[in-house]
């Protein structure tokens, strides 16, 4: 299987519409991949709080119908990244979308754990409630977004619902960088999953962005990581690999915590 990683810079003098334009050409030219990731609240910049409420778009808004069409021309899965959702009750909420490579809306998820304390979007933004899983041809992906990654019960929850590849949009800042690298390692080892982690690029309402997307493998390994400024991290790595490790090393099996009945499959949130 492989996967494009698009770690596109946010730039403020570029503006929303320019950038939407240049996600799509760089989706596009991923023909050829089976996953297209971008990363968390790319058409904004995850710490532009100022702007959120101003450039909050309904569901079936701007980003959806540009993101849509990228999928369907580059013929690709499309994990969309973020944006700010305006839902019809006014509340905001950080919302990732999953397109299939016909361009139709295959999942839609809600960030559940909203980051900044007392601030920005921890007050802005609505929590998601659900988690989301998504079968692809080759392997159940599941869905988190950057500050999600500190809270392990959350992917315990994902690999209980079938995830064995954890795909993970953020804006995470250059300041946490060693966070974001070890606990991409983490969520990895200890669910025996791959993790695809993608960050931005740029600077974020005067917040420097860390970059280095990753690939990790269900031990741990690196299999690819980016540097500090735009580019797209391509990996190819080979699903059936979870479910060998997950049989070689059996550690899941001998959970005494937190055991959960298994969730179903579907398509929650908007």
């Amino acid at each position: 299987m492989r996967a494009s990683l698009i770690q596109i810079a946010v730039d403020p003098d570029e503006s929303i519409d320019a950038r939407r334009e240049r996600a799509a050409s760089l989706v596009a030219a991923q023909r050829g991949a089976d996953l297209v990731v971008l990363p968390e609240l790319w058409p904004v910049g995850a710490f532009a709080y100022q702007v959120f409420e101003t450039e909050a778009e309904p569901l079936l808004g701007s980003t959806h119908e540009a993101m849509s069409k990228a999928a369907a021309d580059a013929g690709v899965w499309l994990h969309a990244g973020s944006f700010v959702e305006r839902a019809d009750d006014g509340t905001l909420y950080n919302t990732t979308l999953v397109f299939t490579p016909e361009g139709e809306r295959a999942a839609a998820y809600r960030k559940i754990h909203r980051f900044g304390f007392d601030q920005g979007e921890a007050v802005m933004m609505g929590a998601g409630e659900e988690l989301v899983t998504l079968a692809l041809p080759q392997t159940v992906i599941g869905l988190a977004t950057c500050y999600d990654l500190r809270f392990p019960e959350m992917f315990r929850g994902l690999v209980d619902a079938g995830a064995e590849t954890l795909v993970v949009a953020a804006g995470w800042p250059e300041r946490r960088r060693a966070h974001w690298t070890l606990l991409a390692q983490a969520r990895a080892v200890e669910n025996q999953a791959y993790v695809l982690a993608v960050g931005c690029a740029g600077t974020h309402a005067g917040v420097p962005q860390a970059g280095h997307s990753i690939v990790v493998d269900p031990w741990g390994e690196v299999l690819a990581e980016a540097g500090a400024d735009e580019e797209v991290l391509s990996v190819e790595f080979d699903p059936s690999r979870v479910a060998a490790t997950r049989e070689q090393f059996p550690a899941l099996k001998d959970r005494r915590l937190g055991l959960a009945p298994p969730a179903v499959l579907g398509e929650p949130g908007p």
